[in-house]
């Protein structure tokens, strides 16, 4: 069975059996009860040996009494009784099973061996298992709800939840989400993920319909690269995903590891990824909820230009900062459309409407007139009515409706921002809750400029994935051969150098000789001044080891240097006895910058990019690229660098690093065996740069 089928099982079911279903226990009562309310049409069987019935409903002792092959089995029972269970259905053919039962991973070392052995059964018999330790899944089209958390029906929408979070998802997400009238089309606790992963829903959902927009609570994911793929080619196909990541902190990151027997990888290779993947990350859950809700009501506009009319002058100067601050643009209101707007009566404008406009709080009564104007304008591409008012009265009401047929009518995005009073006395029901189920409403300033900066991004985001996903397939076609290389041991120069060569990659022109003659006739031959290195495999950085010599410009200097750095290279180790020493020209006309691979636990390969020579020391001037890499995706790394602003010079070959790193990137790919490859120098001239020198490992050098 394929993965689309076995998803197609877990999320809508025809038939369903809920082992350990009791009316006593609160998490399977609670599912049942919930999967019932809420309008599920198909089977449900009720496996408990200890019940004869329950609901109303016959309880069958086992999986295998069923007079049927179910298509989901949700597991409620004691972790010791889990494996065997999932074992039954997968051998009776059951696609897909959801285990609720927690005590795995999560918990001791005896948790940890069964959720091996459950991740074993998925392989071997061929069921696909949502969790360990989950709270559940819904598919809202579908009337599915699984879960115990769920305390109301749900209203069908277009974003789809996948959370790391099983109390998160339910009980913080939806609730929220739907107390602000956002409303999701599928829901899904991914738990310790023993076999279903965070990156198989992302492929599987940013797939379904009607799902607009994906958001994700992420603690950690064992295949990093997996999941960017997966993002990445969800966002490509034009489906944005917003993430809230944890893990900043090093409490965060301890408490993701206990919560979820999961790693966290290096927050600055997420950053990273999700910078190149196109995913939009978000400081929490308040955040997420904003975003989506505009990308569930809108596709991206044409342009940054928007248009802001206010009812309080003080409120439009903020959020003309705001705005700013985001990076979108708010171009005069000219012509017509301003000899309109100052025709309107009782607006009180006298010096004529800038942007924002202010129209003061008679505008709000006269919506229909003024965005009429706005909207024959072509100087904008979206729009933000900002209203300072009550929406608790009656004038409220007048001012909701005259807002919803503006937004019926509009066809181009429009965002309300209503930051007056929301709550009637004795409760009931509000025209901001009308609103919000017809457009993106907002009561915080803020969070309202946050969603249309975001929905203005996803164009571009969505470009940068196709780049990406474009990297990666053209990357595939290449091919992973295998290194024959030593494991054991540095490379020597030789065979670091054929690496490089082998994705064009080409270090400055190096001689290795074995004694002082042969280095002084090797450095005569030299234009200018010489450097000189030991290479052998017990000197990881020679320069630390005083194993270096530079600048040297005489047949002397070349003697002296040759001997000083031997000595100290056996100072270090005295197993070195007549070590390789490399001769180079002098390279000093340029930029010092550093580029390397390195392998982040929990993440994998990563490319670390920033000034080199003693600035790596004392500026930390780096930032992290994860390969495969595009040229865009250096330059905007490059960006939060000094290094980047030096490179911006004329006299700097900016264009030759970039592809530098690049082709380091695509090295990283092909060769997931490197451990570490270092090129540090390089020296970025005004036409061209330099590598004078590598450092590699392979494999598990300890």
């Amino acid at each position: 069975m394929s993965e689309r089928e076995a998803l197609d099982a877990l999320f809508s079911p025809d038939s369903i059996a809920v082992v350990g279903a009791s009316p006593d226990s609160w998490y399977s009562s609670q599912l049942v009860e919930n999967c019932l309310s809420y309008g599920f049409t198909g089977e449900i069987y009720l496996v408990n040996p200890a019940r004869e019935e329950a609901w109303g409903r016959r309880c069958y002792d086992s999986i295998e009494e069923l007079p049927e092959t179910v298509d989901l089995a949700v597991i409620s029972i004691p972790r010791e009784y889990v494996v065997g269970v999932a074992r039954s259905a997968g051998e009776r053919g059951v696609p897909a099973a959801l285990v609720l039962s927690a005590g795995f991973a999560e918990a001791d070392a005896e948790g940890e061996r069964l959720e091996s052995e459950l991740a074993e059964v998925a392989v071997e018999t061929g069921i696909r298992i949502c969790g360990p330790n989950c709270i559940g899944v819904a598919n809202v089209g579908g009337e599915v709800v699984l879960t115990s958390t769920c305390s109301r029906k749900p209203e069908l929408g277009s974003v789809g939840l996948v959370s790391q979070s099983g109390a998160l998802a339910f009980t913080t997400f939806f609730e929220r989400g739907a107390d602000e009238r956002l409303h999701f089309s599928h829901v899904v606790s991914t738990g310790n993920e023993a076999d279903l992963s965070l990156s198989e829903y992302v492929s599987y959902l940013a797939d379904r319909d009607p799902v607009d927009v994906l958001c994700l609570y992420v603690e950690g994911v064992e295949d990093p690269h997996a999941f960017v793929r997966a993002s990445s080619e969800a966002i490509a196909d034009g489906t944005p995903v917003i993430v809230v990541k944890v893990g900043r902190s090093d409490a965060a990151a301890a408490a993701s590891v206990s919560h979820t027997g999961s790693i966290t990888g290096s927050d600055d290779a997420w950053a990273a990824a999700f910078r190149q993947a196109g995913v939009e990350r978000v400081e929490d859950i308040p955040d997420l909820l904003a975003r989506a809700k505009a990308h569930a009501s809108y596709d991206p506009p044409a342009s940054n230009r928007i248009c802001i009319a206010s009812t309080s002058g003080g409120l439009g100067s903020l959020l003309a900062d705001m705005a700013t601050e985001r990076g979108l643009s708010l171009p005069p209101i000219e012509g017509e459309s301003q000899r309109t707007l100052r025709g309107i009566d009782g607006l009180l404008t006298y010096d004529g409407f800038g942007n924002p406009a202010d129209i003061r709080g008679y505008g709000a009564d006269a919506l229909p007139e003024i965005t009429d104007a706005l909207f024959a304008d072509d100087a904008f591409d979206a729009y933000v009515f900002a209203i300072g008012l009550s929406a608790v009265d009656e004038r409220a009401e007048r001012i909701a409706d005259d807002l919803l047929a503006v937004v019926e009518r509009a066809e181009r995005p429009v965002f309300v921002l209503w930051t007056g009073r929301r709550t009637p006395e004795g409760g009931g029901g509000t025209p901001f809750e009308r609103i919000a189920e017809a457009a993106p409403l907002y009561a915080d300033p803020g969070r309202c400029l946050d969603a249309l900066a975001s929905l203005v991004e996803a164009g571009e985001r969505r470009a940068q994935a196709r780049r990406r996903v474009s990297a990666v397939t053209g990357d595939a076609a290449v091919g992973h051969a295998g290194l024959d290389l030593p494991t054991d041991r540095p490379l020597r120069w030789a065979e670091a150098v054929s690496l490089a060569r082998s994705v064009g990659i080409d270090p400055v022109e190096t001689t290795v000789v074995r004694s002082e003659g042969a280095a002084v006739v090797t450095g005569g031959e030299i234009d200018g001044p010489v450097v000189l290195k030991v290479d052998d495999p017990a000197l990881s950085h020679r320069s630390d080891a005083g194993a270096v010599a530079l600048d040297l410009d005489s047949e002397n200097a070349i003697r002296e240097g040759f001997d000083r750095i031997v000595g100290n290279a056996r100072a270090v180790d005295e197993s070195i006895r007549n070590p390789d020493v490399l001769v180079q020209p002098m390279v000093d006309d340029g930029i010092e910058a550093i580029v390397g691979i390195t392998r982040e636990e929990g993440f994998g390969p990563v490319l670390t990019v920033g000034s080199g020579g003693v600035a790596v020391e004392r500026e930390a001037d780096a930032t992290v690229v994860v390969p495969p890499v595009t040229a865009p995706d250096v330059s905007r790394a490059l960006g939060e660098t000094g290094l980047g602003v030096a490179l911006d010079a004329p006299r700097h070959d900016r264009e030759a690093f970039v592809d530098l790193v690049t082709r380091l990137g695509t090295l990283a790919t092909r060769h997931p065996e490197i451990t570490e490859f270092e090129c540090n120098p390089v020296i970025v001239h005004g036409t061209g740069c330099s590598v004078v020198d590598l450092l590699c490992r392979i494999g598990d050098t300890n």
